[in-house]
């Protein structure tokens, strides 16, 4: 088996734009369910509204990039308060299956034949990245060539810009949380009885909470225009949340790193693995059965082995790698 090979795809995909996108969700997600304790199941709807906002306001109505881009942030500001207003006084359960719901809403509506003028339909929109690629300051012969770890000139200035954008988030996400409104957020999650009683505008301080941490996420949505040049509904199903969610878990809840770490982690596993495993079906060593099974389930087994790792981290470390255990809460309220 070649393992430095699987290491290497893992490493390309763990510091490639995927993980970044991922990041994005994970730290809206952190804001949502690791600070607040909303069990939000429908982050896609945010990334997706960020992703359409952004593309209709490029394509459909000719704007520029630079002032497409807050649309989508906007639009993403706009859904989270007509989905809070009715669900935040919800229990946590139903919430949770209104903001799937929500989303899936959402990403029908955009793929209906009706919306091909405004949204491209099941076809989508695209030629919306051409500004953002134009800026491009990397000379052409900048480019990492080693093995199979390999990314391109215009990979470069995405990786750059999405990194560094990251980092912004992350710091200012630190410093929110740990000024006295994160205080109250945290307060909430452990009992927003007791917060209410101290005179806690509970269901005031969850919308912040869910603008902000939908706003984020619509910027994993921005990013994923950035990298792809448009958008496609189908790129938008409702496992992304869950994987979003399977980062968060991986790196902490409620941390401030643990978002970023777990998005990096878990791209490096599902690419890893895949790599490993599709290694392992074209050797000639194993029994034909084996190499018969695993040839063309890479992706299957992959999230198989993850989801087996995630149980096992909840039940041995539920806190995730960077998280610290006090901050967990498992409330079904």
């Amino acid at each position: 088996m070649d393992i430095v090979t699987s290491l290497l795809d893992g490493a390309r995909a763990a510091l490639g734009p995927n993980a970044a996108i991922f990041a994005f969700l994970a730290m809206g997600l952190n804001i949502h369910y690791g600070y607040t304790g909303l069990n939000n199941f429908g982050q896609v709807g945010f990334m997706m509204v960020g992703a359409y906002g952004t593309s209709i306001a490029v394509v459909t109505w000719g704007w520029s990039l630079w002032l497409a881009i807050p649309v989508g942030l906007l639009a993403a500001a706009v859904f989270a308060l007509l989905l809070g207003i009715p669900t935040l006084r919800l229990r946590s359960d139903y919430f949770a299956i209104t903001t799937i719901a929500a989303a899936e809403i959402i990403r029908f509506l955009i793929r209906s034949p009706a919306s091909t003028d405004l949204t491209g339909g099941p076809f989508g929109l695209q030629g919306v990245a051409g500004s953002f690629r134009d800026l491009n300051p990397y000379p052409e012969s900048w480019a990492i060539r080693w093995r199979n770890f390999n990314f391109s000139n215009p990979d470069l200035w995405l990786l750059t810009v999405g990194w560094v954008t990251v980092i912004i988030i992350t710091l200012l996400v630190s410093r929110l949380t740990s000024s006295p409104w994160g205080r109250v957020l945290r307060s909430i999650r452990e009992d927003e009885d007791a917060a209410r009683s101290l005179g806690k505008n509970v269901v005031g301080y969850k919308m912040q909470a869910l603008v902000l941490g939908g706003m984020i996420g619509a910027l994993g949505g921005v990013f994923d225009v950035l990298q792809t040049g448009g958008a496609v509904p189908e790129g938008f199903r409702a496992e992304t949340t869950f994987f979003a969610y399977a980062a968060l878990i991986l790196g902490g809840a409620a941390s401030r790193l643990g978002p970023v770490v777990g998005a990096m982690l878990f791209w490096f596993l599902r690419v890893g693995i895949e790599s490993l495993v599709r290694d392992i079906s074209e050797r000639s060593w194993p029994p034909d059965f084996i190499a018969d099974f695993l040839a063309g389930r890479e992706g299957l087994i992959s999230i198989t082995f993850m989801g087996l790792m995630l149980v096992g981290l909840m039940v041995f470390r539920p806190q995730g790698l960077l998280g610290n255990r006090e901050e967990v809460v498992l409330d079904g309220r």
